[in-house]
């Protein structure tokens, strides 16, 4: 079993009974070691099965896990406490519902829905959504919740913060009507019932044993909270993570959670593993020597028995048209070469700069996927069929209701839904509950909608699961819709994807044949006895699958493509060949990164993921001018470029001075073969109006004084240090520049006042 790990490996898996912090680089075998260890306790009889919990941060690298350790004992492993955080909270919320005031079948609300339930009570409580704009909204009551705080917990400093309490309280309030929960809350109440219960606390402390987390430099303050929590009846702890790659802080992540397990519970016991099994020596060196100018890292240092490998490749374009072609270009050859194209991926720090590398792929021919696109349980169709199924097993729930009471279209307006939500208000009840309040012809078919909820409810009682979700999709309405839209042919195969799923769903969990709201398990098995699965309907369970899933579920590429995606899409991808594109500063660093707390620390961590994505050739791009939200933008090299030793690099074009004198080609320039030619655009006269590719510029800059002032000229300040003027207005003494400084971002200074120095012409 562990015979073929390395030293290190080994260690790790082998610790004894204690506390323990394993650093695991990129690409040295993390999941291998978490899984291994896991068998090693179960086979040495330090534990059983069920003594054991594993936190993994996606569905996925739940499955793996279970998967390898099933390769590696026989062993059955379907009623292990293995999965996400928000799969183990929900499990222990069904378990224990009532004691965490929570009703038997109560819905998990994904982020889409939550953000409808808000726009809902906002619009309702006659709020101002310019004054408190329902996404602001959104994540307020979700950062409160991440840092284990109620409304009545969080502090009021001034009137617009009351009002986002106040909007927080109403919420909650609506949540617990309609019987709902949100991602934040499943993990927030988790906590609290373990807290102020302790009958179960004391319960799941003896039960579990062994703690493993993986991914540990991604949790947030409530997760180690709770994770502190299980421990507190002498578990063991095995956290796995890597500072070096917590790229997620907009989520909440903390990396400093690391430093202070370390400091809280492995007191030294920290194991590194360094050992890459994934990329080349130059790829790995380039990376080391960019995180290393991060400080307060807990340190480690990757390397690799395959050698050194080819050197990094670097080029520089004139705009990011010309980058976007030569990226298109080299994937021509690498395809020539043999390569596969699925093992070539294209990284990108902003969505918006995915655009003009589409535009040139598509040109070309090649075919490409957006990795992290659209996710199947988001797409509408099976969001409103998800919706429907939802109402069968909890016609309260108020967002669901108002997704489908009137999609298909039965004559349900506006007006009607806002005489039903004033009726529901005034009763304290759900909409569905205020239905008998409505008269007249808004009543009647309010009360056609009601009893078709009631037939398909009655049929769920006798129909298996993916009968039941055809019964839906027919009786519903939805098949006929879709069947006279322009799109509709792929809808109706989502649909019938979403049969297939709940087929393969119920066979999975022994559910086969079982009507989809089989009720039997419950009154079988002892909440307090968690060996084997949840007591849920086959509908319930398929329905809490759904919406953990709609996170996690990354679209799966049906051909040989180019896989174009974001560097925080990469997170834990790998590939042959790896284009790191836009390093820029401004980009990547981004500009905002320079004006928040840790900021440019994260950026460096992501360029560092970026770069150990790649196992074999590792090619940085850059643009001197590249058109963003519709403006031609002028930055200077990545300052992540020159944190990279020489001796690491490949520069496919001339690598010209960082205050590079002319950027884009706008102002007429351009590579050609293995030089930069420099044209005369300085000079040329305005003739009207030009592409957005060739913007207006001054013909011959600004003189003040003695000093002549050009775009894509480098500038130093005494205060704001080194810099680029990307734009120039005005004449003379009255002159002003728009400069991007390397430290700050960008300034507008008066030209007759600042003190610039020229650094290059």
């Amino acid at each position: 079993m562990i015979g073929s790990l390395n030293e290190q490996q080994q260690a790790a898996v082998t610790l004894p009974e204690g506390h323990a912090l394993v650093l695991a680089g990129a690409g040295s075998g993390k999941t291998r070691v978490l899984t291994t260890r896991m068998a090693w306790l179960i086979q040495t009889s330090q534990v059983s099965p069920f003594g054991l919990l594993a936190v993994t941060f996606t569905n996925k690298s739940a499955r793996e896990m279970l998967t390898r350790l099933s390769s590696l004992l026989p062993i059955n492993t379907r009623g292990m406490w293995v999965g996400t955080f928000h799969g183990l909270c929900n499990r222990l919320l069904r378990a224990h519902h009532r004691d965490a005031g929570l009703p038997q079948t109560f819905q998990i609300l994904d982020s889409a829905d939550q953000l409808s339930a808000i726009k809902r009570l906002i619009k309702a409580a006659g709020i101002d959504d310019d004054k408190y704009p329902p996404r602001d909204v959104q994540r307020f009551i979700n950062g409160s919740k991440e840092q284990g705080l109620r409304p009545e917990q969080v502090d009021a400093w001034d009137a617009h913060r009351r009002g986002l309490i106040s909007i927080y309280e109403q919420y909650q309030a609506q949540c617990e009507r309609e019987g709902v929960v949100d991602f934040a809350e499943l993990l927030l109440r988790a906590y609290e019932l373990l807290s102020r219960n302790a009958p179960i606390r004391e319960h799941y402390q003896r039960r579990f044993q062994h703690i493993l987390i993986d991914e540990f430099q991604d949790t947030n303050d409530l997760q180690y909270r709770w994770l502190k929590l299980l421990a507190g009846g002498g578990a063991s702890l095995f956290a796995v993570g890597d500072d070096d790659q917590s790229i997620y802080a907009f989520r909440g992540a903390n990396v400093g959670n690391m430093a202070a397990f370390e400091r809280d519970y492995a007191k030294g016991n920290v194991i590194r593993l360094e050992q890459n099994y994934r990329s080349h020596g130059h790829i790995l060196d380039s990376a080391n020597a960019l995180i290393a100018h991060n400080a307060a890292r807990l340190g480690k240092n990757l390397w690799t028995e395959e050698g050194e490998g080819e050197p990094v490749r670097v080029c520089e374009q004139g705009t990011d048209l010309l980058e976007a072609q030569w990226v298109v270009d080299e994937i021509k050859s690498l395809v020539n070469d043999g390569h596969t194209r699925s093992d070539i991926a294209v990284l990108y720090r902003s969505n918006a700069q995915s655009r003009v590398i589409e535009h040139a792929l598509f040109s070309s021919g090649l075919p490409y996927k957006v990795y992290g696109g659209l996710r199947f349980f988001e797409r509408q169709e099976v969001k409103h069929a998800l919706a429907y199924l939802r109402l069968i097993t909890n016609p309260n729930d108020d967002t669901s209701w108002l997704r489908v009471v009137n999609f298909p279209a039965r004559g349900i307006g506006a007006r009607t839904l806002e005489q039903l939500g004033d009726a529901a208000r005034a009763a304290g009840s759900s909409l569905y509950g205020a239905v008998d309040s409505l008269s007249g012809k808004s009543g009647l078919k309010l009360q056609a909608f009601a009893e078709l909820l009631a037939q398909l409810t009655e049929q769920a009682h006798y129909l298996p699961l993916p009968e039941i979700i055809e019964h839906v999709v027919h009786h519903s309405g939805l098949r006929d819709f879709y069947m006279g839209e322009k799109e509709g042919e792929d809808r109706l195969e989502n649909l019938q994807e979403l049969v297939n799923a709940a087929a393969v769903f119920v066979g999975e969990e022994g559910m086969v044949g079982e009507p989809a709201l089989s009720q039997a398990a419950r009154e079988t098995v002892d909440p307090l006895d968690m060996a084997g699965p949840p007591t849920m309907s086959p509908l319930d369970s398929f329905l809490s699958h759904a919406s953990l899933e709609a996170g996690d579920n990354q679209a799966r590429a049906g051909e040989d493509a180019i896989q174009l995606m974001t560097v925080h899409a990469a997170k834990g991808l790998e590939f042959d060949s790896v284009f790191m594109t836009g390093l820029e500063e401004g980009l990547f660093p981004h500009e905002n990164s320079l004006t928040e707390q840790g900021g440019l620390e994260e950026e460096r961590r992501l360029m560092y993921v970026a770069m150990t994505r790649a196992r074999k050739r590792l090619y940085l791009t850059l643009a001197q001018s590249r058109m963003l939200h519709g403006q031609t933008r002028y930055a200077m090299r990545s300052r992540f470029l020159e944190e990279i030793p020489d001796a690491h690099l490949k520069w496919l074009t001339p690598k010209v001075s960082t205050m590079g004198a002319a950027m884009g080609s706008g102002m007429g320039s351009s590579w050609s073969g293995s030089g930069y030619r420099r044209g005369d655009a300085y000079n040329r006269p305005s003739t009207g109006a030009m592409s957005p590719r060739e913007p207006r510029l001054a013909t011959s800059g600004v003189r003040v004084g003695e000093k002549q002032f050009r775009i894509g000229q480098g500038v130093h300040h005494a205060k704001f240090g080194d810099g680029t003027i990307i734009g120039l207005s005005g004449m003379g003494n009255d002159a002003q520049a728009q400069i991007q400084f390397r430290d700050v971002g960008t300034k507008t200074l008066a030209l007759g006042v600042a003190k610039l120095d020229i650094v290059s012409s």
